[in-house]
């Protein structure tokens, strides 16, 4: 499955959990699980400590990567593809999470921020 065929499964709910940066913070300072879904050299260029790379158009193959006790926290760039995987997600029975504003809000936060390659 293609990001167009997930993006067209995706579209049709609107109503999906959202948490921001700071309650981001909080959540992986208590061992959430954090995915981003941004193509790798996104991932490599910057990002959240801690998250864990799941590019967009992998994550229908990739659900069992999502599964577990507990909410799933999903982070993009700002926010928009981010909410699409949630909504897929969430389509599939996984509790996702929405991070409002995304690695570009944590970093402007003045949060801390890697780069290079880090765990996928």
């Amino acid at each position: 499955m293609d990001r167009y065929h997930l993006r067209a499964v995706t579209e049709t709910t609107s109503d999906i959990p959202e948490i921001d940066v700071d309650e981001l913070e909080c959540r992986l300072t208590a061992g959430a699980a954090v995915f981003d879904v941004r193509e790798p050299d996104e991932y490599e260029a910057a990002r959240i400590p801690g998250v864990t790379l799941v590019p967009l158009a992998t994550v229908p193959a990739s659900r069992d990567r999502f599964s577990g006790p507990g909410s799933v926290y999903v982070v993009c760039a700002m926010g928009g593809r981010s909410a699409r995987a949630v909504e897929h997600l969430r389509a599939c029975g996984i509790d996702a999470v929405n991070v409002v504003g995304g690695t570009v809000a944590w970093a402007e936060a003045g949060k801390p921020i890697e780069t290079g390659p880090g765990p996928l």
